[in-house]
């Protein structure tokens, strides 16, 4: 593609997103940017909750995973639709209770400061490695897509990125995010539905021959039953159930958007929403993936040696213009409606939790919100590099492989707050919090050889979360404790 078209797409599309921010960050406040002051419509948030949930992992490595585990991706997803439920119906209401702004005061409440900081702590290392992940993502497609041909190196492109993402967010905060995110949803999606269309009316196919060809190819098998395998449906199903419990229930980015609308009602609907649209968007990539594959081998094109480049590599040396267009846009928008809600949210989070801006003069407030807002954009920055220096597998697996470790405090904590009536030792937590990953670590790396050859996979949130638990029952408070 033509560098001088793909930069006057990319220019439009950031002039489009400067423009709602513009108009949403008007007379914004501080509770603007951390609640968007508790009036947005419900259908928009769930419908913008499609593009921030995707992001570039899904858009761009789910595809390419088919080719290397089929499509038992969708045992995960059955899970996560069980997930979304159980968050909208028990958390939800314990949130809007408590009024909360930072989820994570509920640990201070429920146990004692130093379990809130440590559940604020690990939220901002997750979600920190989280979304640098999927910037690296959006980076490398622009690298390739434009700034190599420009001479400008990879570290530039990263900072251009991070800089469009702060021009957009720094002011509305999460009141912009709202609507920035509906309208990078419907940019990602059409992507892909342009992509399938292009694929199959270039053999000619009818839509039901295309879905008789899907269903027919060896990569659409979605269940393993394989016990020992870590695609074993059950191990899959009920790690989709935590992960989803963990990355959206406890996750202040994903339960910040909720939290913006006017009541419990509406939050609960838009979740409910949300995740059945959410299962019927992973499927439609699942079935891109397989058509992606017969594409190259009925082709003859040379697969590339990662996986999470297949996608690119075929949108944008292989298939029209208009693909090529399409695809720019959707893997920008994708990325860029998940890392903009998450510098959101971390700068909400540590403000809220580490800074106490809501018991600070009002004079200040906005100087330390920009502060911890532009803090966070370099710290996203550091990251990417050092992610694209050492990352040597498919960014899907590493990314919830990362969940697994940095999310799986905050499920014992809030388990066992929630569970359980027991108090504990505050000053303990901390411990207990840093030392589950390292036990979970343990346990993955030498599980094959000390359980028979079997393999933990996603299910791994739900072991490190138990040591957290179990660690949690060990320093609870005997009677006359203080």
């Amino acid at each position: 593609m033509n560098p001088v078209l793909v930069a006057t797409l990319l220019g439009g599309y950031f002039l489009m997103l400067i423009i709602i921010a513009q108009i949403t960050g008007r007379s914004a406040t501080t509770d603007t940017f951390f609640t968007a002051n508790r009036k947005s419509p419900w259908f928009v948030v769930a419908f913008g909750m499609i593009g921030t949930t995707i992001s570039g992992v899904t858009f761009i490595s789910v595809p390419g995973e088919v080719g290397n585990s089929a499509s038992t991706y969708f045992e995960f997803i059955m899970g996560n639709l069980v997930g979304f439920w159980i968050v909208a119906l028990v958390l939800l209401p314990v949130y809007y209770k408590l009024n909360l702004i930072s989820i994570y005061t509920y640990l201070e409440q429920r146990f004692g400061f130093y379990s809130y900081k440590s559940g604020s702590f690990f939220f901002l290392l997750s979600r920190t490695v989280g979304a640098a992940f999927r910037m690296y993502l959006v980076a490398e497609v622009l690298q390739l897509a434009l700034f190599d041909a420009l001479g400008i190196p990879f570290a530039v492109t990263v900072l251009i990125s991070i800089f469009l993402i702060w021009v957009y967010t720094y002011k509305g905060g999460v009141k912009t995010i709202i609507w920035t995110d509906s309208l990078q949803t419907i940019f990602l999606l059409t992507a892909v539905i342009l992509t399938i269309y292009y694929i199959f009316s270039s053999f000619g196919w009818s839509a039901g021959e295309t879905l008789q060809k899907i269903v027919n190819h060896p990569y659409s098998r979605i269940f393993d039953w394989d016990m020992k395998s870590g695609k074993f449906f059950f191990k899959q199903f009920i790690a989709g159930i935590f992960v989803t419990i963990v990355m959206v229930g406890l996750d202040q980015d994903m339960m910040q958007k909720n939290l913006t609308c006017k009541s419990l009602k509406e939050a609960q609907k838009n979740m409910l929403t949300f995740s059945s649209i959410f299962v019927a968007v992973v499927a439609m990539f699942l079935l891109l993936g397989v058509l992606l594959y017969i594409f190259a081998d009925t082709n003859g094109i040379k697969l590339p040696q990662k996986s999470d480049f297949l996608f690119p590599m075929l949108a944008l040396n292989h298939m029209n213009l208009l693909i090529g267009i399409f695809f720019l846009l959707g893997i920008t928008a994708a990325n860029y409606a998940s890392a903009d809600s998450a510098l959101t949210s971390l700068t909400t989070a540590f403000c809220v939790d580490f800074l106490n801006i809501n018991k600070r003069p009002l004079e200040h407030r906005q100087k330390l919100l920009r502060g911890a807002h532009i803090g966070f954009s370099f710290l996203l920055f550091l990251v990417i590099m050092i992610f694209r220096i050492i990352n040597d597998q498919s960014v899907v697996i590493a990314v919830f492989k990362a969940a697994g470790y940095t999310y799986g405090p905050l499920l014992g904590l809030f388990a066992f707050g929630l569970m359980t009536k027991k108090q504990v030792k505050d000053r303990w937590v901390p411990v207990v919090a840093i030392c589950s990953p390292f036990i979970a670590w343990f346990a993955d790396a030498y599980s094959a050889q000390l359980l028979d050859g079997y393999k933990i996979g996603f299910e791994l949130i739900i072991i490190n979360g138990a040591i957290t638990f179990l660690g949690l029952l060990l320093i609870q408070k005997k009677t006359g404790d203080s």
